[in-house]
């Protein structure tokens, strides 16, 4: 039955990945620990007093230009939307996240050293059911500039649709990206896909002082010519999987899996956060102890890194 639910997800062990933040240049730690069932994905900051924490829930996200960021009244966290990719694409559903500052590393834009770290240490099945959730009826948010319309799924999948238009004259030439939701398909179709931008709004976040430490070797910066500078296209729409990635990583802070087809129209992170606050109030919930026979699907990963 496509409406079947699965068990849980944690690490085996603790996973390490270090690098720098691409906004304050600040070497960060972050270290990823098993939790227990039902416990959820949760951020510790262990550099700040009382080691605060901020659950991954839209309850707790603060608008915060091009990423996703969450906050209560004691911390922060920015740029989870990478590392929340990882664990979401993975189906991790229950991790502490600790980390010894307010960003993610960097990185190379992606969420490929995240989900290396991931596969290194581990995936056990936990005895709780992970919560699912269906779309029975369409649902829109944005307007006519910017929008994501979900669908229901009639096969049961979960599908995302990612179409990205700048314009006939922009450096980022217009793509689209269809990507069906599976551990499999995350690893070996979107996980290395990288971060980008144009050349002018590289030149301007770094006249703003942000962005020090970054360099097109790292992203993807585009030159007037529509090619990445010093850089190569793993795809040739890789701008537009990134995108989709970021709707992974966003599309987590529901805390469930998504039967639905989801497709977006060049929407950023605060619309898909918007998204998720409306289909929590609009999706119908399955959890049952009805539960499709669960195989490992992470074999495959280790050879794919």
């Amino acid at each position: 039955m496509s409406e079947m639910v699965r068990m849980q997800h944690t690490l085996a062990q603790t996973a390490v990945v270090e690098g720098f933040g691409f906004w304050t240049g600040q070497d960060i730690r972050v270290e990823f620990h098993p939790a227990h069932a039902n416990a959820g994905l949760f951020f510790v900051r262990i550099d700040l007093p009382g080691l605060p924490i901020i659950p991954v829930s839209p309850n707790f996200q603060i608008i915060k230009p091009r990423q996703t960021s969450l906050a209560t009244d004691d911390a922060q966290v920015d740029m989870v939307e990478h590392l929340l990719a990882a664990l979401h694409g993975l189906e991790i559903d229950n991790c502490e996240i600790r980390v010894n500052a307010p960003e993610m590393p960097g990185m190379d834009g992606s969420s490929q050293a995240f989900t290396a770290a991931i596969l290194k240490a581990g995936i056990i099945t936990q005895s709780a059911i992970r919560q699912k959730r269906i779309v029975y009826k369409t649902l829109r948010v944005g307007d006519d500039e910017h929008w994501i319309e979900a669908k229901p799924s009639y096969n049961g999948r979960t599908t995302f649709v990612y179409h990205l238009d700048y314009g006939d004259n922009n450096a980022i030439p217009q793509q689209s990206y269809r990507f069906i939701v599976n551990p499999e398909n995350f690893i070996l179709q979107l996980m290395s896909c990288r971060t980008f931008l144009t050349k002018k709004e590289a030149e301007q976040l770094l006249a703003a002082g942000l962005c020090s430490r970054v360099s097109p070797h790292d992203v993807l910066v585009f030159d007037e010519n529509q090619q990445p500078i010093d850089n190569t296209l793993l795809y040739a729409d890789e701008c537009a999987r990134h995108k989709t990635l970021d709707m992974v990583g966003d599309f987590s802070l529901g805390a469930c899996d998504w039967v639905g087809e989801f497709t977006a129209y060049r929407s950023g992170h605060h619309l898909n956060v918007e998204c998720v606050r409306e289909l929590l109030k609009k999706t119908v919930c399955i959890e049952s102890n009805v539960v499709s026979s669960h195989t490992n699907t992470f074999r495959v990963a280790s050879k794919a890194i």
